[in-house]
């Protein structure tokens, strides 16, 4: 009778998560809404009581994100990311492969600490101006592209030959060598149009790739890293390896080695790598490089000298990032030892921080008055106010995040998450190595349809159960999946910062769809190479840990399987 009553609780708990599903890959409910339906339907279904369910909508993880999201906010309203942008471009100049560069570089850094959409939408105008003054107007650039092949490009070049013949005719004595030269001036004029389009689109599409690539770096930077956090607290308590340092170390030599990569695919299928990547050419395209360069400095000078509210903001900004990495970097001994263990977590480094925003002045506080009191004294603003954090923090994504915590819980409470892991078992002989890649390739795959948030928390209670049953550390699985969701190149519907890059009308699916594909192979070969090199010995991956021991207290004893053993009986 338990054993039915437990299935019946298994299957009760598999119907809202499939439905919840359904909702998010289809958006038939507003995401946020859909996250609250674990408050509706465990408690009324006997899955889990409301008191907690209704927890999981704002864990310490949520705090973390929330103040990232605030110090992001502070940054946009002073315009700091702005200047930041523009001093990397001035930095490394504008031939093509260079620029193209300098823009992944700016746009994955600025995505470490701002969300991606904001990082992309900040970027394409900058990016637009400085192609327009290299380029001129897209327009034009378009129709000067058209081929023989295109039917208005033949009237036009049939147009010229036509003219040029009937010059020929009325004077006799012309060389026929000048229509031939004309051609030959059209088809020059042709390929260089071309070329530039090539270069305008390896512009406008390495923007929302790099503010992915960038998210990754940072736990604060995407959503589904702090979902794997958050998981990994309600599904493992014991396990502290991942924190916002421990993760920066692993992620961000990851998301440099696959900037690079990208770099290069895009460059080189964009016509950024040619002979001009390093040697200056006294060129037509010398006078047009001069251009955007003062369209850059042009930019730069409007900003003006820097302001006391932009230094301040850079000031707790690095701050707030060495304080988040040195809290409990597990290769040093942080300063979180100065604390009773387990009091300070990252949400509370984040939470003081922004905090300060809300009451240090915006501009340079004058002394005057305290030696005479009718001296002027400067008026007071703060660096943030509360409506400007509210106007910009998106709280649909908090009740996101909450949502994904209510249904990890609720799998793990109802056994749901136990059952499939059990038929899972036909995956124990595949051997780890290759099942990092299988799982990263098939998330970076499920996410080109669905979001990366709802990806992950639909997947990776089924991955961790899969490591427990394969015997395998559950980061080994779990960190993957949450950096491949992350890796949604192909279509425009993928990402908001896809569809912002799409929405400029400059690019076309077929674009997208043959530049994702490889970067896609490329992300997925860089994190394999991670998991199995500097994460392994980071992590501690090649044992299975006793943290992960008392899920899998039920089945078979567990005994101690090294991934290298696996490897050899798989």
């Amino acid at each position: 009778m338990s054993l039915l009553l437990c299935m019946w609780c298994e299957g009760k708990c598999l119907y809202v998560v499939l439905l919840m599903a359904v909702y998010w890959c289809t958006e038939a409910l507003p995401l946020a809404v859909t996250a609250m339906l674990p408050v509706c339907l465990f408690p009324t279904m006997g899955i889990l009581p409301s008191k907690k369910v209704c927890v999981q909508y704002f864990l310490e993880t949520n705090f973390l994100f929330l103040s990232g999201l605030v110090m992001a906010s502070a940054i946009e309203e002073w315009g700091l990311h702005r200047r930041v942008a523009l001093k990397v471009l001035k930095i490394v100049g504008v031939k093509p492969a260079w620029l193209i560069l300098g823009m992944m570089i700016t746009s994955s850094f600025l995505s470490m600490w701002l969300s991606n959409t904001a990082t992309t939408a900040m970027m394409l105008p900058i990016a637009n101006a400085i192609l327009e003054s290299l380029f001129g107007n897209v327009e034009t650039l378009k129709e000067n592209c058209k081929d023989k092949s295109d039917p208005e490009g033949d009237s036009q070049v049939k147009m010229h030959v036509l003219h040029f013949e009937k010059q020929m005719l009325a004077t006799e004595d012309r060389p026929d060598w000048t229509d031939r030269s004309e051609q030959k001036n059209l088809e020059e004029a042709r390929r260089e149009a071309q070329y530039q389009m090539k270069v305008w689109k390896g512009f406008l599409i390495c923007i929302p790739y790099s503010a992915s690539i960038g998210g990754t770096a940072t736990l604060t930077g995407t959503a589904p890293n702090l979902i794997l956090v958050g998981q990994l607290k309600s599904y493992f308590p014991e396990c502290d390896l991942i924190n916002f340092g421990s993760w920066f170390v692993f992620a961000f030599p990851l998301m440099l080695l696959f900037l690079i990569l990208g770099w290069i695919w895009i460059a080189f299928l964009y016509g950024g790598l040619n002979t001009r990547l390093c040697i200056s050419k006294h060129d037509e395209r010398e006078a047009t490089e001069a251009k955007a360069t003062a369209v850059i400095d042009e930019d730069y000078k409007k900003l003006g000298p820097i302001k006391f509210a932009e230094v301040s903001i850079a000031f707790f900004f690095i701050l707030f990032a060495v304080l988040l990495f040195t809290r409990d970097p597990k290769f040093i001994t942080g300063w979180s030892t100065f604390f009773n263990k387990g009091y300070v977590s990252d949400a509370v480094t984040g939470v003081i921080i922004i905090s300060i925003l809300f009451f240090f002045p915006s501009q340079r506080p004058s002394l005057h008055w305290w030696f005479d009191s009718r001296a002027s004294n400067t008026p007071y603003v703060p660096l943030l106010s509360w409506r400007k954090a509210q106007e910009c923090v998106p709280w649909n994504i908090i009740l996101l995040l909450g949502g994904g915590f209510a249904m990890a819980k609720g799998c793990e409470e109802s056994g749901l998450a136990v059952w499939i892991g059990k038929h899972l078992q036909p995956l124990t002989q595949v051997p780890p190595s290759v099942a990092v890649i299988l799982i990263t390739a098939f998330i970076a795959c499920f996410t080109e349809i669905a979001s990366n948030m709802a990806t992950i928390i639909i997947f990776l209670p089924v991955i961790a159960e899969l490591a427990i049953h394969v015997k395998v550390n559950p980061l080994y699985f779990m960190i993957p999946a949450t950096t491949g969701c992350s890796y949604a190149f192909m279509l425009p519907v993928s990402t908001p910062p896809n569809s912002i890059a799409f929405a400029s009308g400059h690019l076309m699916v077929k674009d997208m769809v043959k530049t994702g594909f490889v970067m896609n192979i490329l992300g997925i070969l860089c994190v394999s190479l991670a998991m199995n090199t500097w994460g392994l010995h980071m992590f501690n991956l090649h044992t299975y840990p006793d943290w992960a021991r008392p899920l899998n207290a039920s089945s078979a004893s567990v005994a101690t399987y090294t991934i290298a053993t696996m490897n050899m009986t798989g």
